[in-house]
């Protein structure tokens, strides 16, 4: 079996513009953004959440998770995905949902062929907002700046989300060639 290509580079090359899709993953909430880079400029393009209901077996809230995103990739046809590496210092237990929720979002980015980039906390809160060690709010609000929105996105998720998304817009790609 042939594995989906890693890049679209050639339509981004070709424009100059560059559609990034953000994800903070959860199996509660999955917050995800949208922005679009055309050259210094970034634009926001949409954000939101994919919610599942607690009561609802694990695999079932995956699938909706998996599903849901497709349909976001369906709807804004981002060129790349952007998303938090996992962290935890203690609750391994709380962890590996996560880690499920990140994995079926990974795939359906890999089913597309898009470039996949993952960045730490701390690399996100110092592309947004210049130092690693910036509080949630601190982030949140320079992510409302820096897209010129009126409130900060709402859920937490989505502008986590719209954080990674600035970060890989603000960070460059090298692609062998």
């Amino acid at each position: 079996m042939r594995s989906p290509t890693t890049t679209k580079k050639n339509k981004t090359e070709e424009s100059g513009v560059r559609r990034i899709i953000g994800v903070d993953p959860g199996l509660a909430s999955t917050g995800w953004g949208v922005v679009e880079q055309q050259g210094q400029r970034i634009l926001h393009i949409a954000h939101g959440s994919i919610e599942t209901e607690a009561h609802l077996p694990r695999p079932q809230r995956l699938f909706i998770i998996y599903t849901q995103f497709k349909t976001l990739l369906d709807l804004y046809h981002p060129d790349e995905g952007a998303i938090e590496t996992l962290y935890f210092a203690k609750n391994v237990t709380s962890a590996l949902p996560v880690a499920e929720a990140r994995g079926v979002v990974s795939m359906a980015l890999a089913e597309r062929g898009l470039l996949v980039r993952e960045f730490t906390p701390m690399a996100i809160k110092q592309a947004v907002v210049g130092r690693g060690s910036a509080g949630k709010g601190q982030v949140q609000e320079l992510v409302r700046l820096i897209l010129g929105l009126e409130s900060i996105p709402k859920p937490d998720h989505a502008a986590d989300a719209l954080g990674a998304a600035l970060c890989s817009a603000h960070t460059p790609i090298f692609i062998d060639a």
